[in-house]
């Protein structure tokens, strides 16, 4: 049984970079204990930028949608409250933490949180995958997909699912009792040749 809670975050945003002047459109939060989601958080947010025809062609997301949306300030500060200093996780997470920092970065917020990556992991751990893409790896691993891809919480709920089954996986392969947050974040930086021998003397000492 793990009782460690991680937030499992995924945003939609305006283009690719926060470095290229993008801003974030949408935010989705997963608290995910012990393999199950426990809490959401979930906005849709104004930051007084435009987004372009081909980003609304993938998200579904538009202008209309946004201009109604509470500003950007005020869903911030609600999602940064309600991860706290929890460990975070998401699918590709140097995107993500980009625009994590970068958007509280323009409210003079911090965040001590460290990332896992699913996508890194993923490499890894399912090194047979055509792809290493979200959905690809839903639908090769066979879990649940609740809605549309490209929208903030069906991603950020598929990414919680997939970090489940990696943690049930590397439990198994290896017979490590608890495969905890900061396990991973040590196994997503070493190469795939490698991460059998850091796990398995994870599991000598445990």
């Amino acid at each position: 049984m793990n009782k460690e809670t991680v937030a499992v975050l995924d945003f939609e945003t305006t283009g690719l970079s926060p470095n290229w002047g993008d801003r974030a459109t949408e935010i989705a939060i997963t608290l995910v204990r012990d393999g199950q989601v426990i809490d959401r958080y979930q906005s849709l947010m104004n930051a007084g930028l435009r987004i372009p025809s081909e980003v609304t062609y993938i998200t579904g997301i538009t202008n209309a949608m946004i201009a109604a949306a509470p500003p950007v300030a005020k869903v911030m500060r609600e999602a940064c409250q309600f991860v706290g200093n929890t460990p975070m996780v998401a699918h590709n997470a140097t995107f993500d933490k980009k625009f994590w920092e970068a958007e509280l970065a323009h409210l003079s917020l911090s965040s001590v949180s460290k990332f896992a990556c699913t996508m890194l992991l993923s490499r890894r751990i399912y090194p047979h995958a055509p792809n290493h893409r979200l959905s690809t790896l839903v639908q090769l691993l066979g879990l649940p997909q609740s809605g549309r891809a490209h929208r903030a919480m069906v991603d950020a709920e598929m990414t919680s699912h997939l970090w489940c089954r990696i943690q049930q996986d590397v439990s198994r392969t290896y017979s490590i009792a608890t495969v905890n947050h900061d396990l991973l974040v040590r196994a997503q930086r070493v190469s795939r040749n490698k991460l059998p021998v850091l796990l398995q003397a994870c599991a000598n000492t445990r």
